[in-house]
């Protein structure tokens, strides 16, 4: 629920397909990630999905992943 309603349109979309086709392929560690991640600001989250600005080093695998599956959800 918490991927979907967010402050932002964007990142509903794209955190809401992320938990859709993603999260179940997740363990446990990167499940928690995830949770830490989600309490991160919207505008942060953006930027490091779309390449703007660097991840932080902790979150550079996790948001790999989310900004494949939001990519291969355009084609």
């Amino acid at each position: 629920m918490r991927s979907c309603r967010r402050g932002t349109r964007e990142m509903d979309l794209i955190l809401g397909g992320f938990a859709q086709s993603g999260l179940a392929r997740l363990g446990p560690d990167a499940l928690d990630l995830y949770e830490r991640l989600l309490a991160e600001n919207d505008h942060d989250l953006y930027a490091w999905v779309l390449g703007q600005a660097a991840a932080p080093a902790r979150y550079r695998d996790l948001i790999a992943r989310i900004t494949a599956c939001h990519s291969n959800s355009r084609i």
